[in-house]
């Protein structure tokens, strides 16, 4: 006898009637990460205060919205104990124009003892040739105490050969009756986030109550992932810095220039530089790719507004506690705020932004346990304290990577102008020898 399925659709998860296709055998392996959180607990508990970028789409981008391409379903499987199918698959559910379905394996595919679960393409066979779905997802089994719940999350992109994409081992079979199946029903939860690319600048990837879940389990490796970027830039400059006699070398070939000339060295095109960003940062296979472009995307807004004059006073006020801006943003061209001796040098000695610990009556921090649970209340200090982490991370990657680029085309410069007075040198060398070697023949000839 097969189990009853019920199922119940979020904002932007529609039904649909569609059969889905039985899966591939196909796995991302590692334990599980997002939590679910209730619309209501979001959209009702926690007004935003934010800056006005945190929650806002590119208003220069006329596609779909992150939040129009995000969706929410639920799928309750009544009678699970009944169930004797190899496999057991929801109905199929619209979310960014592209139908889903869950697939459950209630004894795991090709493997022993565990739960398999995957998020499928409904109806992959019959897209039109060369289909690509790029999406984030999150799959959670429910257990009976919220803070036992099972969540994995991850980032892939559906295609003809990987139209399904989940875990063989989702969960143990063994765990599945401990608090997971209540009245004989398991309930199996999936956020799904279908991605819009965009190669030309940072782009927005994730709904504002999707994005707020995420951070709290993925900031401190979105956090790392700066320190990292931060501090390979801060070595290299140093090594410049730290060797004295090219230090100075590059302060005079700097100096020496004429300012017209250094003025047009310190800058380059927006979209030059921010092609590069993407490609540095948004690598398909992270789950915290779409965080690390959100966190970019914000803080590149954020040195909009510091680079012009007309700001509302919350967001003035905000603003100020970022540090002095090392670039600006003037048209279609970003330009360095000072001198680049001064960058340079800010650049290394400057410490890398610190969180601040939350106070200690604060209820709701990022931390999670792999289990999914935390204890934790949502609340407004935490998610704008997140928000504006992420966008302060935002803000000095983009700085950083700014600064290092129009650097490198400056050191580029002053190496050909290395190699030049070199080579001028060596010329001279050579016709002072040819010199030296014709007296030494004239005086020879004269005796």
């Amino acid at each position: 006898m097969a189990g009853t399925i019920v199922e119940d659709y979020g904002t932007g998860g529609m039904p649909s009637s569609t059969e889905g296709m039985s899966s591939e055998q196909r796995y991302q392996s590692g334990d599980s990460l997002a939590e679910w959180r209730s619309c209501e607990q979001v959209e009702n508990g926690t007004p935003s205060t934010s800056l006005l970028y945190w929650d806002t789409d590119d208003e220069d981008d006329y596609g779909p919205k992150p939040s129009e391409l995000y969706g929410r379903f639920t799928w309750k499987i009544e009678n699970f104990s009944t169930i004797n199918k190899r496999e057991l698959r929801s109905n199929a559910f619209e979310v960014g124009g592209y139908k889903w379905y869950i697939l459950i394996y209630p004894q795991g595919c090709d493997v022993c003892n565990h739960l398999s679960l995957f998020l499928c393409v409904a109806n992959h066979d019959k897209l039109l040739p060369g289909w690509s779905h790029f999406a984030q997802f999150t799959i959670a089994v429910v257990n009976k105490d919220p803070k036992k719940s099972k969540y994995s999350d991850t980032l892939h992109r559906f295609w003809k050969k990987e139209h399904d994409w989940g875990w063989k081992k989702f969960m143990e079979l063994s765990k599945v009756y401990d608090g997971f199946i209540v009245a004989d029903t398991l309930v199996i939860k999936a956020q799904v986030q279908v991605i819009r690319e965009k190669a030309h600048r940072p782009f927005r990837c994730l709904d504002c109550q999707y994005r707020r879940e995420l951070v709290r389990v993925y900031l401190s490796n979105v956090e790392q992932i700066c320190r990292r970027f931060v501090e390979e830039r801060r070595g290299k400059l140093s090594k410049l810095i730290d060797d004295k006699v090219r230090w100075s070398s590059f302060r005079a070939f700097w100096l020496g220039i004429d300012p017209n000339a250094r003025r047009r060295m310190s800058r380059d095109k927006t979209d030059a530089i921010l092609k590069v960003v993407v490609k540095h940062f948004f690598i398909e296979k992270e789950v915290t790719s779409t965080l690390v472009m959100d966190s970019l995307y914000s803080g590149l807004k954020a040195l909009e507004c510091q680079s012009k004059n007309k700001k509302g006073r919350a967001q003035l006020l905000d603003l100020e506690e970022l540090p002095a801006p090392m670039v600006r943003i003037d048209k279609d061209m970003f330009v360095l705020a000072d001198d680049v001796l001064v960058l340079l040098e800010r650049a290394v000695s400057e410490p890398f932004p610190h969180q601040p610990l939350p106070p200690k009556d604060d209820k709701c921090t990022q931390n999670r346990t792999k289990d999914g649970s935390s204890g934790e209340e949502f609340n407004k200090d935490s998610i704008e304290r997140d928000e504006w982490r992420l966008s302060e991370l935002g803000h000095r990657m983009v700085e950083i990577f700014v600064l290092a680029h129009i650097f490198s085309r400056i050191e580029v410069a002053y190496q050909e102008a290395v190699a030049l007075k070199r080579q001028e040198e060596l010329i001279r060398e050579e016709e002072a020898a040819g010199q030296a070697e014709n007296e030494l023949r004239g005086k020879a000839w004269c005796c």
